[in-house]
């Protein structure tokens, strides 16, 4: 008659650490899970609802200025009022606009401009008006090659995509929502407007080739803007300038470097978007 033994299973240090090493490796591809789930639920859940555009067209481009002159002159009197409802300035003639639509009602949620001077005498606003302010040693437009340079200017979100009819502080055109007009998950995705108006100029300005960006803007956007990914570093001081301001640089090392993993895929996915209405 066969008899059972009992099996002694002996589990040495090495053992062991083939067995905590295979925990941490799924722990590891569980977390990257999770991460690449989070970051597809994220950019799906933007192109849902909203559409980087391209104003390449004089129409998309009326649309730009209409929105300009809704929130600088009409909302914040930071322009006086145009007879034509069009805020446009010197710097359109060499600037990329582009727009965030939003898909269902077709109208457009937002606008951007990317300052890109080429000419002699073309100078990018901050130089021109801010120039003082700029205090880095290195990041300076005026020691960097001028094709090389552009500044992310006039980002402008209508009124009926923020949350308050009073939030009529300069940040407040910066994707906060109205509650009233759009429904629940909509809801979730519109603060992403003012990053999307981002993504949608840096990759306008990597199709280009442009390597280094400036912006003034609020410091609590700027920090806004950090804890997702999109670190820029302060260049000089604070200043009143159509409110409190700073000025601040990036580049596409210091974007692609601190970008967190779930707006990476963000990113990826308008750069496609907006690659496919820019000429090869």
């Amino acid at each position: 008659m066969w008899k059972i033994q009992p099996v002694s299973v002996n589990l040495g240090n090495q053992d062991m650490g083939l067995f905590a090493g295979a925990a941490d490796k799924v722990n590891r591809l569980w977390k990257s899970y999770k991460k690449l789930r989070e970051a597809a639920s994220i950019s799906n859940h933007f192109a849902k609802y909203l559409a980087p555009k391209v104003a390449t067209s004089k129409e998309l481009q009326q649309e730009v200025f209409k929105i300009r002159h809704n929130v600088y002159c009409d909302e914040l009197a930071f322009e006086p009022v145009k007879p034509d409802g069009l805020e446009v300035d010197e710097f359109d003639a060499f600037s990329v606009h582009c727009l965030i639509q939003h898909i269902a009602t077709e109208a457009y949620a937002g606008t951007i401009r990317l300052v890109t001077p080429r000419e002699e005498g073309q100078l990018l606003p901050i130089e021109k008006y801010c120039a003082d302010a700029i205090e880095h040693p290195e990041f300076t437009p005026d020691k960097l090659d001028r094709t090389q340079i552009c500044e992310l200017s006039r980002l402008a979100v209508p009124e009926q995509f923020r949350r308050r009819k009073f939030d009529t502080h300069p940040g407040a055109a910066t994707g906060v929502i109205n509650e009233e007009i759009y429904s629940e998950t909509e809801l979730r995705c519109f603060p992403f407007i003012a990053i999307g108006l981002y993504m949608s100029a840096a990759s306008i300005a990597f199709k280009m080739g442009i390597n280094h960006a400036f912006v003034m803007m609020e410091p609590r956007l700027a920090r806004s803007m950090g804890f997702i990914g999109i670190k820029f570093i302060k260049i000089g001081p604070t200043i009143e300038y159509h409110g409190q301001r700073a000025p601040y640089y990036i580049n596409a090392e210091l974007l692609m470097k601190s970008l967190s993993p779930s707006f990476r895929m963000m990113l990826k996915d308008i750069k496609n978007t907006i690659n496919k209405q820019l000429p090869s």
